[in-house]
């Protein structure tokens, strides 16, 4: 049976037995809800058990082929003298984790019960501190005076190394300011501050200064603080969405009519460099804006008044040009999937609901779109996209498609959406039911869509940059994404190529730069076993972590991939109590061979076809990497940095997108004219006046390093007339000076429409290495009100150095 969209004709999924609980795993952002408390500490005894079993991908049978080649160590033995034991026995109904900083081993597990009352709430909260990767915990909570510390604001932790964090105090009632606990060692200390008013939202730290702090109040008003948190300024009211642009530029909405609801479309958009010292506005009528790379986008109501443009600035709102792309109306939206320096990934929304829309890719300028991929998989009820990075091979993304029967079908690009094609069969797997032949078929990905039907996807795709050409992810293998139980696939070459690698559903994660892999199945019974390979998932062997098995609700590993450690989360329950659980598996005695470069290979990224000259050449250069040998039983450890020998290649047709007015058919690579665009000229607006575009149908690739070679004509007349479709016109907005409010911020933010209007934040997750686990309830962050939380996009798929996290599907919903 395959997956269908909601009101698919004749496809409802009856008699499928659906998981009842939600999704667990390694997530980025969620919140672990269950009954229980912590006491934590290194076990006296070994908890761990006494075997380990192996198996090769694909099979539960061992095989002599997968021994590990350990000069004679006992698995079980090593494993187990490295498992650590950690019992939490407070009262709580979820856990937050964070990580502060990179390397530094120090977590933070905040503790939260929560009972909700008629006019405030009650809650407990707990703090725990760890300096070894969560081996074990030291109890904190007297450093914050036991003070209940709510889910929603979980711990601010300050971008990169800076040891900032920021604990947000419950003050229900009569307060008229709220209060916060700031710490700048790490954790070790905490000073208590009252603040002048109540925060809406997680307080946001400057991507780049983490002394530079910005927070919207309940009642709308901007906070901003230059000296971390010790002093505020309100400086505007009214206000909705509020981000960081680049060095102290802050841009921000405000509503004139009551609330940003009433005013949804009549929005002003203004900009202060000085902390609120002068505005600007530089935008009226908007509907909501964002940031990706170094575009700034507003959506602007048209003169009809139902109707929206995509407007784009590239000098923070001085100029404005309207891009080149289909107006939306009511119940439409736009959607910005990924954005870099380069180029954008805009999603438009077809009319009426149909569960899909055109993925549309710019130019450089961000002005001029061609299609890229149509019937592109988007829900309009829940805004669920399966639209993802691989983050592990350079300009490869992975998503859906809704096809003309309604099943949703995968398909990849390995150039920035240039062109698109099928995920290519395993050869170790057979075509499902869904597939009409037996011996074609393609494997199909399980994302987003998939876990929010609560199907038996415990993970989305997972991918590190630092794990080159890695990509694991749930999927099925037949015409089309199947809603019977899933395996579990991995390709080492970005997604050229697949394998299934484990039976049935399982949650995993990456450790050890791609070195390590660990796995646990997902069941329903509780669980005592974790699977690794160090192999790349060609050989998997089995260890029993504890004798006592627990109530699995997921993995916990240091973000960046670096660690060799993962933890394992879960409770027990007995008649009376029920208690959280971690246990802490350190690899590193293990591997404890450190990786020489006899342990390394050269990897030819991309190739596809070895006779061809031009393999490997994407977006115009080829790249060789050093690999680790999957035969190699060493360590890569921490301060391993991927190493990679560009080399450029001459131009080919390969180099160039569809021009504006033409797209390529899926699975060709020339271009042809757009149907309803055949005959008519070409016209666009740029810089307030149009212009007309000869071509031939191509436009070199944004970012695209090629030389030589085929370069196909084009070339652009300007006509010298007015753009009649100019709204943000500069000569109507004025700038201002006061002491009025702005808010919250951070680069690289997506565009979409909720179907109530209201502006909605999809994701939060707050700086630095934050990282809370979804176990059985997803909590939404940022929703209440139509106010935004914060997010930020990393578009080039890479962990930003001057963002936060690295998330490659939809950020902002207009």
């Amino acid at each position: 049976r395959r997956l269908s969209p909601p009101g698919a004709p004749r496809l409802a999924l009856w008699g499928c037995c659906w998981l009842e609980m939600e999704p667990s795993g390694l997530m980025r952002v969620g919140i672990l809800c269950l009954l229980v408390v912590p006491l934590c500490g290194l076990s006296p005894e070994s908890e761990s058990g006494e075997r380990t079993w192996r198996f090769r991908r694909g099979s539960e049978l061992a095989q002599a082929g997968c021994d590990l080649r350990d000069g004679g160590f006992d698995l079980a033995k090593v494993l187990g003298n490295n498992t650590h034991k950690c019992v939490f026995d407070d009262l709580s109904g979820s856990v937050s984790l964070s990580w502060i900083g990179d390397s530094t081993g120090v977590i933070l597990v905040l503790t939260t019960f929560q009972v909700p009352l008629v006019i405030m709430s009650f809650g407990q909260s707990k703090l725990y501190r760890s300096e070894d990767y969560g081996k074990t915990f030291k109890d904190i909570t007297d450093l914050i005076n036991n003070t209940f510390i709510r889910t929603e604001f979980g711990m601010a932790i300050g971008p990169e190394n800076s040891g900032k964090v920021i604990l947000t105090g419950d003050r229900s009632g009569l307060y008229h300011g709220g209060k916060i606990f700031r710490s700048d060692d790490f954790a070790k200390n905490f000073i208590l501050t009252e603040i002048p008013f109540h925060p809406l939202t997680q307080i946001v730290y400057h991507p780049q200064n983490s002394d530079f702090l910005l927070s919207l109040s309940t009642e709308g008003s901007l906070w901003v603080s230059k000296n971390f948190g010790a002093k505020w300024k309100e400086i505007h009211k009214n206000v909705c969405l509020a981000k960081w642009g680049s060095g102290t530029t802050i841009f921000f909405t405000t509503y004139l009519n009551g609330s940003c609801k009433a005013d949804l479309g009549l929005l002003e958009l203004k900009r202060t460099k000085d902390f609120g010292k002068s505005f600007k506005t530089i935008g009226t009528k908007i509907y909501s804006f964002g940031l990706g790379g170094r575009f700034l986008f507003a959506s602007v109501m048209t003169e009809k008044g139902n109707t929206r443009r995509i407007h784009v600035s590239l000098d923070q709102g001085e100029t404005w040009n309207m891009a080149q792309l289909p107006s939306v109306g009511q119940e439409q939206f736009y959607s910005i999937l990924a954005a870099n320096d380069d180029m954008v990934f805009m999603h438009v929304d077809e009319p009426g609901d149909t569960g899909h829309g055109t993925i549309y890719t710019s130019d450089d300028q961000g002005i001029i779109y061609s299609k890229s991929l149509e019937r592109h998989f988007y829900t309009t009820t829940g805004g669920e996209t399966d639209f993802t990075n691989v983050t592990s091979l350079r300009g490869t993304f992975i998503t859906s498609v809704l096809s003309e029967d309604n099943s949703i079908q995968s398909v990849i690009t390995f150039d920035q959406g240039g062109e698109w094609s099928r995920l290519r069969k395993p050869e170790n797997a057979r075509c499902d039911s869904t597939a009409k032949n037996k011996d074609k078929c393609s494997l199909h990905i399980h994302s987003t869509y998939s876990i929010s039907q609560k199907l038996n996807v415990p993970m989305a795709p997972l991918s590190e940059p630092n794990a080159v050409g890695i990509v694991i992810a749930h999927g099925s293998v037949g015409d089309a994404i199947s809603v019977m139980t899933p395996d579990v696939y991995i390709s080492d070459d970005g997604g050229y190529t697949w394998a299934r690698m484990l039976e049935g559903p399982h949650h995993y994660a990456i450790l050890d730069s791609g070195g390590i892999i660990v796995a646990i199945e997902q069941t329903m019974q509780p669980v005592n076993v974790i699977k690794f390979s160090t192999d790349e998932g060609q050989c998997w062997y089995e260890y029993v972590f504890t004798k006592e098995p627990i109530s699995f609700t997921g993995l916990a590993s240091e973000p960046g991939a670096k660690s060799m450690n993962v933890s394992i989360w879960g409770f027990q329950e007995s008649l009376l109590s029920r208690r959280w659980i971690s246990y802490t598996i350190d690899f590193s005695e293990l591997l404890s061979r450190e990786c020489e470069e006899k342990d390394y290979t050269t990897w030819l990224a991309h190739s596809n076809n070895p006779n061809n000259p031009a393999d490997g050449c994407v977006l115009g250069y080829k790249e060789e990497f050093r690999r680790l040998r999957k035969s190699s039983i060493c360590q890569n450890g921490r301060d391993y940095v991927v190493s990679m020998v560009p080399s450029v290649c001459p131009c080919t047709l390969d180099d160039f997108l569809c021009d504006f007015g033409y797209y390529r058919p899926e699975n060709e690579s020339h271009c042809v004219e757009q149907p309803e665009l055949k005959g008519h000229d070409l016209e666009f607006c740029r810089h307030g006046r149009q212009e007309r575009l000869k071509t031939n149908g191509y436009r070199k690739i944004p970012g695209d390093k090629c030389v030589g070679g085929k370069h196909p004509d084009r070339e652009e007349t300007d006509l010298k007339k007015k753009c009649t479709s100019d709204y943000l016109n500069p000569s109507q907005l004025s700038a201002s000076s006061s002491t009025t409010p702005v808010i919250l911020a951070v680069i690289g933010l997506m565009l979409t429409t909720s179907v109530a209007g209201v502006v909605v934040i999809k994701k939060y997750v707050c700086g630095g290495r934050f990282l809370v686990h979804r176990y059985s309830v997803l909590q939404q962050h940022a929703e209440a009100n139509g106010f935004e939380g914060v997010d930020t996009l990393d578009a080039s798929g890479h962990a930003s150095k001057t963002g936060y996290h690295d998330d490659s599907d939809e950020d902002l919903l207009e």
